[in-house]
């Protein structure tokens, strides 16, 4: 796992994209300190305790946010009904960041999924 590669993944995007999910970077860092930045399934991922507990990904016309889990967004209801989910995926505007609060809502779901703590 490795810091540069995830730094190379967002220099690869262009604006908005590249700063919205920087944002989204430091929210999940702020969430998990600690955590081990890589790449998984190539997208960056944020590992604790060997554990994916977070991740993101920039397509197109959107942005994911990508708990690694199945189980996250089922426990947050309603605070991401306004987003499109599926089970993997919350998508989310390239030029809007996720409120971090919220971030730190679905990293602390998975944290405990993945960890018991």
């Amino acid at each position: 796992m490795s810091k540069k590669e995830v730094d190379a993944y967002l220099a690869s995007l262009e604006e908005p994209k590249r700063a919205t999910l920087t944002a989204l970077r430091d929210a999940i860092l702020a969430a998990a300190p600690g955590a081990e930045q890589g790449m998984s399934y190539g997208v960056p991922a944020f590992r604790l305790e060997g554990k994916v507990i977070a991740g993101f990904a920039a397509f197109k016309n959107h942005l994911s946010y990508l708990p690694h889990s199945g189980s996250v967004f089922p426990e947050l209801r309603a605070e991401t009904e306004r987003y499109k989910t599926s089970s993997g995926a919350l998508q989310f505007a390239v030029d809007r960041p996720l409120p971090k609060a919220l971030v730190k809502k679905l990293v602390t779901v998975r944290r405990k999924q993945a960890l018991g703590h």
